[in-house]
């Protein structure tokens, strides 16, 4: 079994149905804290899509991409969580 094929046929089904059950996690979440740690959880697994893509395709551009999406991702939770504790301390 090449690389390839292993991202093909192991690597990238997992990380679809790990997306799938993250969207739904995002959707039932019964608590918005549920929702915002599903949304940093999908953008992490397309991160690892985006990385996965570059290492079978040989482009390294996609990795700078990948970091930057990370970061962003990174600095939005932070602004939400900081956002929901201050919600929870005015009321």
């Amino acid at each position: 079994m090449t690389l390839n094929s292993y991202f093909d046929y192991v690597i990238l089904p997992i990380l679809t149905l790990s997306v799938i059950l993250a969207f739904i996690r995002l959707y039932k979440g019964p608590q918005i804290f549920d929702r915002v740690i599903a949304l940093d959880l999908i953008i992490t697994i397309g991160i690892g899509i985006i990385t996965v893509y570059s290492i079978r395709t040989s482009q390294e551009v996609f990795l700078d991409i990948a970091m930057i999406l990370a970061l962003i991702a990174f600095l939005g939770t932070i602004a939400f969580s900081f956002y929901l504790e201050k919600q929870n301390h005015d009321d």
